[in-house]
């Protein structure tokens, strides 16, 4: 047996116990290292440690109910993922207690201003000088009378009327009991220049309290903490802000310190980052994605993103489908972040726990059809080639076209009669082709039957947007004027040559008019050019499928072909009479129903659900049902600001057999999520409680009652048969008419007047957004 020769120079013992130290800790770091490799090779997630992401609630559910409430982190426990982890702000009153509050400032999520109107003040914040009412000038007591509300004004007030309290750290940590909590600490410097210590309170609470997370922006303040918790003490987060702010420790703005994270490991096991650090936009549409997540990965940090909400501007790229953002963020094929904050914990869990790593060739695991809305014309001009094309890649099983026809009598597809509400037409030659035709409207405009098919296809299309006007939310600018408009033979043709399309939807509207006013026979024409496509003789398996509005109009396809028909209901409705059901079977094989005519609801919430699905499919007629949108403003607030859940409900919750959707890709993803054939559904994949809001609004705050939608009777199916068509005169050369010409219609055309001027302007001006 060797023994080591003892060396009487304590330097040279020094050098060789720190070599033999330092050789020690970098053999520990390479069998971590590897322990980490070998989890990550086994694991589908690009996290560091081949963990799933974790889903951090922000203040609870603060996307729905005021931030920091208990109900709001009540809420994340009955709806998200059982390990969520619930998030406080940590911030301190006068006489030092910890509270969860979103800022140091009480104004814009508390009735504070109310409770003490003159009691603001005034501190240097970060080297500003900011006036507010601050946590520091009000001791716990004070506070007790002040209740939490809503903090972002885009979303509902109606809970700010329930009397939610300020809560503690310790009330937190006690009546919910959280698997993990995280504390945010903003502001250590700004407390310690008024002689509070957020470490003495940490260090005091973390004898009661789990911490399990503790981030801050501030260097220095994990310097001084970093020592004080013992082993089992929280995983530091280092919290990065915007890239142009300045650490107030090290006088280095944010963006530096990120080309350093050799430095942040020092002190921290992880970092935080708003979402664009990781993917930076432009322009509301996103660049490449950076490597600051491998970079950290590669540093032995873990990364946590900031910033998500659906109910905020998203990049255009995800076509306002928040579930989108989330999955490029942990399912992109390069990396996955290891956290996500959100004040939709909802949404993020499911994007976590059932729409991850599904792949392009998943399964279906629920049977509906998917419909188009005149192509994805969410992403592109409605009726557009590019529009019927992107349905298509994006999984629709339908597609649609809302039949038009122009002077030539060439069937078309366009999303109205009237060409000023989808192309470029006020701004073309042809603006003074306007007519006013009562039947159709009471205000002039320009109809596909005022140019033929040549002078339609110069026009540029134009994208819609539904919420611009109210809500300033536009969709893909850059795509506002893209695609060609296509004829229904182009239609038939392009889906005919689909492999994945289940079939086609033609959708014939204003037919008696055109026949009686404009000599064109859009039955006819549809029926040409089916035969013409193909479709009649059995050459294709694609279905197709006839809706109308009109009873008369499907009553004539019925005698004359064997394609199925759809009757569509417009107007809202709570329920419908047996014998309007069995009329409705005569001409019809499915029915198109509002989605307000199940799920009928105030202006804000939903307020029950009726059985009109039950009633129409237990007499064998399926239910498609419209519109669904991705942007949040188009869903009641029961739904969470989630074109999913929303879907989820229809599909899952009342069972319709199609959903028609200007996003196709929202719908076709649902279809193939993997919590739908669980034997328990996860509860972010179960349908939500009609009206279930309401039971926690205040009796204040309810929105007021409405009268209910009216029941669909025998007298609303029946109408005359559509009228034989009569011949039209013919009429001048087409081209650019002058003032004075008489319409088709025979009435004088409309001169450019003031009204058709501010017409075109408003419609120019919607054009170049």
């Amino acid at each position: 047996m060797t023994y080591m020769r003892y060396n009487p120079n304590p330097t040279m013992h020094g050098l060789q116990a720190s070599k033999f130290l330092l050789l020690a800790l970098l053999l520990i770091q390479l069998l971590l290292s590897t322990q980490l490799v070998a989890q990550r090779s086994k694991s589908p997630w690009q996290t560091l440690t081949g963990d799933a992401p974790r889903i951090i609630a922000r203040g609870g559910f603060s996307g729905l109910l005021p931030d920091s409430s208990l109900d709001a982190y009540s809420f994340v426990g009955q709806t998200s993922v059982p390990d969520a982890v619930l998030w406080c702000d940590l911030q301190l009153t006068k006489d030092a207690f910890g509270i969860c509050f979103p800022d140091v400032k009480m104004m814009n999520a508390s009735n504070i201003q109310e409770v003490y109107p003159k009691r603001t003040n005034s501190y240097l914040l970060n080297g500003v000088p900011t006036q507010d009412w601050f946590t520091i000038d009000f001791s716990l007591k004070d506070l007790t009378s002040v209740f939490l509300i809503r903090g972002i004004l885009s979303r509902s007030n109606a809970f700010d009327g329930n009397s939610y309290t300020i809560s503690t750290v310790q009330d937190i940590a006690t009546q919910l009991k959280p698997q993990s909590f995280w504390l945010n600490v903003q502001h250590d410097a700004f407390y310690a220049q008024h002689n509070l210590s957020i470490s003495s309170f940490l260090l005091s609470v973390s004898k009661t309290v789990t911490i399990n997370y503790l981030s801050s922006p501030e260097v220095n303040f994990f310097r001084n903490i970093g020592s004080r918790f013992g082993r089992k003490g929280p995983k530091f987060v280092f919290r990065f802000l915007e890239k142009d702010d300045v650490e107030v420790s090290t006088n280095q703005t944010y963006g530096s310190l990120a080309g350093n994270l050799t430095f942040i490991k020092t002190f921290a096991s992880g970092i935080l980052v708003p979402k664009s650090y990781i993917w930076p936009v432009e322009s509301q549409y996103l660049l490449p994605h950076t490597s600051v997540v491998q970079d950290a990965h590669k540093a032995g940090l873990e990364v946590y993103a900031s910033g998500f909400a659906n109910d905020f501007d998203i990049a255009y790229n995800y076509s306002f489908d928040p579930l989108a953002e989330y999955l490029s963020f942990v399912d992109n094929g390069d990396f996955s972040v290891d956290g996500l904050l959100s004040d939709f914990p909802l949404t993020a869990s499911s994007a976590v726990d059932c729409f991850s790593h599904l792949g392009t060739n998943a399964s279906t695991q629920v049977d509906f059809l998917v419909i188009s809305k005149n192509g994805a014309s969410g992403d592109y001009p409605g009726c557009t080639d590019l529009a019927y094309s992107k349905a298509i890649k994006d999984g629709a099983d339908v597609i649609d076209c809302s039949l038009q026809m122009s002077s030539d009598g060439i069937p078309f597809c366009l999303t109205s009669i009237n060409l000023g509400e989808s192309t470029n037409v006020v701004q073309s030659p042809f603006r003074n082709r306007s007519a006013t035709v009562p039947e159709l409207n009471s205000l002039a405009g320009i109809y596909s039957f005022n140019l033929a098919w040549s002078e339609i296809q110069t026009l540029r299309p134009a994208i819609e947007n539904p919420y611009n006007k109210d809500f300033n939310l536009f969709r893909n600018p850059r795509e506002r004027s893209s695609g060609k408009l296509v004829s229904l033979s182009d239609f038939l043709n392009l889906a005919k040559n689909s492999s994945t399309l289940v079939g086609v939807l033609i959708s014939v509207e204003n037919a008696s008019y055109l026949r009686e006013k404009q000599g064109l026979d859009a039955v006819k024409a549809t029926l040409d050019s089916l035969t013409e496509a193909g479709y009649s003789n059995k050459t294709t398996t694609t279905r197709v499928m006839i809706q109308s509005t009109n009873s008369s109009v499907l009553v004539d396809f019925k005698k004359q072909s064997r394609y199925e028909t759809v009757y569509k209901v417009e107007e809202a409705i709570r329920d419908i009479l047996d014998s309007a059901i069995e009329d409705i079977k005569k001409f019809a094989d499915a029915i198109v129903i509002t989605k307000k005519s199940v799920f009928p609801s105030s202006p804000s919430f939903t307020t029950g659900q009726t059985n009109l699905v039950e009633r129409l499919q237990k007499l064998k007629l399926p239910v498609y049902v419209e519109v669904f949108r991705n942007e949040f403003v188009s869903q009641p607030y029961d739904f969470f600001s989630d074109a999913t859940v929303e879907i989820n409900s229809h599909v899952t919750g009342a069972g319709v057999n199609g959903a028609i959707t200007e996003f196709p890709l929202t719908a076709a993803r649902y279809k193939r999520n993997t919590c739908l054939t669980r034997k328990d559904p996860p509860p972010y994949m179960i349908p939500v409680q009609p009206g279930g809001l309401l039971t926690i609004v205040s009796p204040a705050s309810l929105p007021p009652a409405e009268a209910p939608n009216p029941v669909f009777t025998d007298a609303d199916v029946t109408e005359p048969p559509l009228p034989p068509v009569t011949a039209r005169a013919p009429t001048t050369t087409p081209g650019p008419q002058t003032t004075g010409e008489k319409a088709p219609n025979g009435q004088t055309r409309v001169t450019l007047s003031l009204l058709l001027s501010a017409f075109a302007t408003v419609i120019a001006s919607l054009l170049l957004m």
